[in-house]
């Protein structure tokens, strides 16, 4: 659905004399009926991505198709389902008055509106919160009802940047209830976050973006590349073995466990392992320090 192909946008700065390639030669698809996930570093091009695709921005080179359209084209026939990292609503307006002015904005008729907005609230659990100002609301809440505002649409392309920010765990959780509920089968999903371990969660592939290249494109499921992986042990006891089986072995901070960090390969973890556990330790837990998604971020930034 949509196609990015060899995109490259540059920013000039005519009083200093800077140009920063934003984005650099990229080139990626996401089909219907997926959740894209969009990563990187501070300054490694997600947002002008983002723009490039709601048709803030022309790139300089290459096409982006949105079900053949141009996005411009796009989002004027057909809308896109958007929220942006910073949701900045006016502070006198309140909750409900929010959400029905972004339904009138966003196309919805006026005999279908007073559902539409009450839908909204309900979904998104403001209902205690409908009279209040936006300037009285936490941080978490602004940004649900910045989540209500982009999901009040029906558009086949929803771009969601930074959506679980502000959010505590509890919404965080509700949040991927919520992308479960907007799949279907002719509608493309984009989310950009800092949060590895909800993309790890919610997207179908994501793409690593650094200094404005694609780095990496990471199939959900996909083991990391073969190297050094980060593990965390935790033993019922300190035991004198530690340091033998897992020369890398470091403790940690914890003050209610007995844990270690330790680092190898596969190979050399199995063994430390196997090794450990014929000393006599008893271990308690053995897992990754890192998610799949965070372990091959982390390459993928450290290659480039």
């Amino acid at each position: 659905m949509i196609d990015v192909s060899h995109v490259s946008k540059t920013y000039r700065s005519v009083l200093r004399g800077r140009t920063v390639h934003a984005v650099r030669d990229l080139s990626l698809t996401v089909a219907a009926g997926e959740v894209f996930g969009i990563a990187g570093p501070n300054g490694a091009g997600k947002t002008t991505l983002l723009a490039v695709l709601l048709g803030f921005l022309r790139p300089d080179g290459g096409s982006v198709r949105i079900a053949g359209d141009v996005p411009r084209t796009f989002v004027e026939r057909h809308g896109v389902c958007y929220l942006s990292e910073l949701v900045d609503i006016p502070g006198w307006w309140s909750v409900r008055g929010a959400i029905d002015r972004y339904a009138l904005l966003t196309g919805i008729p006026g005999h279908a509106r007073p559902a539409a907005v009450r839908d909204a609230i309900e979904r998104l659990g403001l209902g205690e919160h409908r009279a209040k100002r936006i300037k009285q609301l936490s941080k978490g809440n602004r940004q649900r009802v910045g989540l209500a505002q982009a999901l009040l649409g029906d558009s086949p392309v929803v771009i969601l940047d930074e959506p679980t920010h502000g959010l505590d765990p509890l919404w965080t959780q509700r949040f991927r209830d919520i992308v479960a509920t907007l799949r279907r089968p002719d509608r493309a999903i984009v989310i950009a976050s800092h949060n590895l371990d909800e993309l790890e969660r919610l997207a179908d592939r994501v793409a690593i973006l650094d200094h404005g290249a694609l780095s990496r494109l990471v199939d959900g499921g996909e083991a990391p590349a073969a190297g050094a992986l980060a593990y965390r042990l935790v033993l019922e006891a300190d035991h004198a073995a530690v340091s033998a089986s897992f020369p890398t072995a470091r403790r940690t901070a914890s003050s209610r466990d007995v844990s270690f960090d330790v680092e190898g390969t596969i190979e050399e973890l199995n063994a430390g392992l196997r090794a450990l556990l014929a000393s006599g330790a008893v271990v308690r837990a053995f897992y990754p320090a890192r998610s799949r998604l965070e372990e091959s971020f982390r390459q993928a930034v450290e290659q480039s």
